[in-house]
């Protein structure tokens, strides 16, 4: 069922509520939607109460005007807030890209409220990626300005979805990533590349799975990296895929989850 919720900050958020028992939180990418859980919510929400929302700035969420009002710090208190609107005590948190960024920062901040973490081709420190990082920000912020959003969409589908039987992947992320709000997309982004949770990664003790993509943007060396800085987490790398694991290989990705949560 799609729902809305109006969170005590004033900000209004879409989610998908779905299915019955323990809570799993699904945290989304950049630029796109809820739908980054479509191949998952279907076999999850048969054993699971899955809750998937469209992150402020994103989907048919609220869309704030000021970069202020953005940021990784935001949508996570955005999860907290609305765990308490559902008063659901505790959850797993799955957060992919931006979101897995959001999911390291509630392990931080509220770690009370989660009993199990995964965390799916992203990094702890956007702000500490070096050259490859600012070399993003000055190409996105370029194509941006220059060519849109249209543009961008379609530089971000080709990217994760690049092979030729990935058509339909490709047009379906494409399809949405391109309806959004020029300036929601270019806050989110630039604050998350500001973002990161430095030494507090060694603090986090939830049980933690680290999900590596053969193939992603950002190579499986870092995932080891931070994964071995972490108290108690383990790496699963999954072999011939791109950025968009929970699309590409769903069932190598659905099957790691549930022998995670039911370990």
């Amino acid at each position: 069922m799609i729902c809305k919720a109006e969170l005590e900050n004033g900000i209004s958020l879409e989610y998908l509520d779905r299915g019955e028992g323990e809570v799993i939180l699904f945290i989304h990418g950049l630029g796109s939607t809820k739908a980054d859980w479509d191949l998952q919510k279907e076999l999850f929400s048969e054993e699971f109460r899955i809750i998937a929302p469209d992150l402020r700035g994103h989907g048919n969420s609220s869309k704030p005007k000021l970069k202020e009002d953005y940021g990784v710090q935001k949508c996570a208190e955005d999860m907290k807030l609305l765990l308490d609107k559902l008063k659901i005590a505790d959850c797993i948190i799955v957060g992919f890209s931006m979101g897995g960024a959001i999911a390291f920062e509630m392990a931080t901040r509220f770690s009370e409220r989660i009993s199990k973490i995964v965390i799916v081709n992203t990094a702890p420190d956007f702000n500490a990626l070096g050259e490859m990082g600012e070399q993003m920000v000055a190409e996105r912020t370029e194509m941006l300005r220059s060519r849109g959003m249209d543009a961008m969409a379609q530089k971000v589908a080709e990217g994760m979805f690049p092979e030729k039987d990935q058509k339909d992947l490709r047009t379906a992320f494409y399809s949405r990533a391109k309806e959004n709000d020029l300036e929601a997309y270019y806050n989110s982004f630039i604050t998350l590349m500001e973002w990161g949770i430095g030494d507090k990664i060694k603090t986090i003790k939830t049980p933690t799975l680290v999900v590596a993509s053969e193939l992603d943007y950002t190579p499986v060396t870092l995932k080891q990296s931070y994964t071995s800085e972490m108290i108690n987490a383990k790496l699963e790398v999954i072999n011939d895929s791109r950025h968009g694991v929970t699309m590409d290989q769903p069932e190598k990705f659905n099957k790691a989850l549930l022998k995670f949560f039911r370990s």
